[in-house]
């Protein structure tokens, strides 16, 4: 599993947590039960990550909104230079060094994955 995906997981939940949702419909035509079709849908409850970040012990000791060191930390994910590197490489940046820049360039794109991944990201977190 990649840093993204331990992320995602302690944010949103495990896939299995959001199970698939189904239903059966029948129609009748004229008193008689025909067909049962099947439907399936995934439906996935939208995160809103804000919210469920504020509501994780220590969010309150933790700068996790511009801090993707803090982000980590919240989240129990290790929040190392080479996990921060990897995270990196995951979201397309091969020359991260762990300067100040790069981690809010880190901390920027993964608000955004997040965001593309279902989540509900304030637009302060996506500029």
């Amino acid at each position: 599993m990649g840093i993204f995906s331990a992320i995602k997981t302690a944010i949103f939940g495990k896939d299995d947590d959001q199970a698939e949702t189904k239903t059966k419909t029948g129609t009748t035509i004229g008193g008689a039960g025909v067909g049962g079709t099947a439907a399936t849908t995934n439906q996935r409850s939208v995160i809103n990550v804000e919210n469920q970040l504020d509501s994780m012990p220590g969010a309150d000791r933790l700068n996790w909104r511009t801090s993707i060191v803090d982000l980590l930390k919240l989240i129990g994910v290790d929040p190392s230079y080479e996990n921060r590197k990897a995270l990196a490489g995951e979201l397309g940046r091969t020359d991260y060094s762990g300067s100040a820049e790069d981690n809010v360039w880190l901390h920027r794109k993964t608000m955004q994955e997040l965001s593309r991944n279902g989540g509900q990201v304030p637009a302060e977190f996506l500029d």
